[in-house]
């Protein structure tokens, strides 16, 4: 237990001026570490965040929260499935969908693509495609139009723009009198839309439903139906209820498993770069070694004349850590409020170093994400704050050992 006495001589420690300056300069620099390490942890933390926190709402842009499909073939009265989840906590709106795989072609190029048949007004409420049409309209899906709208690194690849028209090769086939061949129909691209995730800007086209449903001859029934929640962490545990209630004849998939290896590269790439960047802090912490073990040899006459009027080993151990730790209370309290406030503000220190530069450090030709994104969650900034304390006050530990073990009748031999 600390007592005031310890407290006292461990802040007067602190506050006095000593004979070796470069003691204290060791201290400085300590302090300065800390500061530095907790604050670029924060940062980067919370970047990592705003980076996720983006990534998964483009990715869910095109993919459902929950998913239903029938366990074998199309899903039939959709309807009526839809009826029996739509009243569950967290649901707020569904949406059925047709997909098939097929072939797209213009002018000799062609690329393989993932064809999906969406209803635009149910598709507002479960997707973000209306918000991210970088050319023309997902209302221009019309049926019996057959108009598609495709990604823009597909749209790309093939050479085309709104307007143009590709031949789509659909995996369903057809008997005919030459033969046995796959189903083809031509579209007319009606929009382009840009998640700024390439897996489907590349791979997904879009199509009316009842289209879809006529190319891959699917007019008993839907593919499956997609489902919005108002909370989508709460997707496993609405997944779980949903298959409890549907039962063996339906499988219900959540957005966690469909990119299960993506998300859980970003929580390891998080928790790697949280280690890494701890090794600043701990830096720091041998800083701080350095500085209590020159302060011991600094203070030797004194700790002996302390011990000499009693004062116990354990005593002068709580001094120098309370010396060494307060070192990093004031660190990492200083860092936590720098990193707060410029994970905050994150985007202007961007456009400060951008116009000190003259030049754009992430270009709108290169990455996808022009603009990086300050996510402070309190629970990582307690971690870190925790994480940095512990690290300096273990720090502290040889060297105070190593005042209390002093001998008062070595130290004072030569005085």
């Amino acid at each position: 237990m600390i007592r005031p006495l310890e407290l006292f001589i461990g802040l007067r420690y602190l506050r006095a001026r000593r004979r070796n300056h470069f003691v204290s300069f060791i201290s400085v620099m300590a302090t300065a570490g800390i500061v530095l390490g907790v604050a670029a942890l924060i940062i980067v933390l919370s970047v990592m965040n705003g980076f996720g926190q983006e990534l998964r709402a483009r990715i869910l842009g095109a993919v459902s929260h929950v998913t239903i499909t029938a366990a074998h073939g199309p899903l039939k009265d959709w309807q009526g499935v839809y009826a029996r989840v739509a009243g569950l906590p967290h649901v707020v709106a569904g949406a059925p969908y047709v997909e098939g795989q097929g072939l797209l072609s213009v002018s000799g190029a062609s690329r393989p693509v993932l064809i999906r048949g969406i209803d635009p007004a149910d598709s507002a409420r479960v997707s973000t495609f209306h918000s991210h049409m970088r050319d023309g309209s997902l209302n221009a899906l019309r049926p019996g139009r057959f108009g598609v709208v495709l990604g823009s690194e597909l749209a790309w690849r093939l050479g085309v723009s709104v307007g143009s028209r590709v031949d789509l090769l659909s995996s369903r086939l057809m008997v005919t009198p030459a033969g046995i061949l796959p189903r083809s129909k031509t579209l007319k691209v009606a929009g382009i839309y840009e998640l700024g995730v390439s897996e489907y800007d590349s791979n997904l086209a879009l199509l009316n439903l009842d289209d879809a449903s006529r190319i891959f001859l699917s007019h008993d029934g839907v593919s499956g139906i997609r489902l919005e929640l108002d909370n989508l962490f709460a997707a496993p545990s609405v997944r779980q209820r949903i298959a409890g209630i549907l039962g063996k004849n339906f499988r219900v998939v959540d957005w966690t498993q469909q990119h299960v290896n993506f998300f859980r590269a970003l929580r390891i790439e998080k928790i790697a770069m949280f280690v890494i960047m701890m090794l600043v802090v701990a830096v720091a912490a041998f800083n701080i070694v350095s500085m209590l073990t020159m302060m011991v040899t600094d203070k030797e006459s004194d700790i002996a004349i302390l011990r000499t009027l009693g004062l116990s080993p354990r005593s002068v151990m709580a001094v120098f850590m309370i010396n060494g730790s307060l070192l990093g209370i004031v660190g990492t309290l200083v860092g936590v409020a720098s990193g707060v406030l410029l994970a905050l503000h994150i985007q202007a220190v961007v456009h400060f170093f951008e116009m000190q530069l003259g030049a754009h450090l992430f270009s709108q030709n290169v990455y996808y994400y022009t603009a990086l994104v300050g996510d402070v969650h309190s629970a990582d900034v307690l971690a870190i704050a925790l994480a940095s304390l512990a690290v300096a006050i273990l720090a502290t530990v040889y060297p105070a050992r190593r005042a209390a073990l002093l001998q008062p009748s070595e130290a004072l031999r030569y005085e």
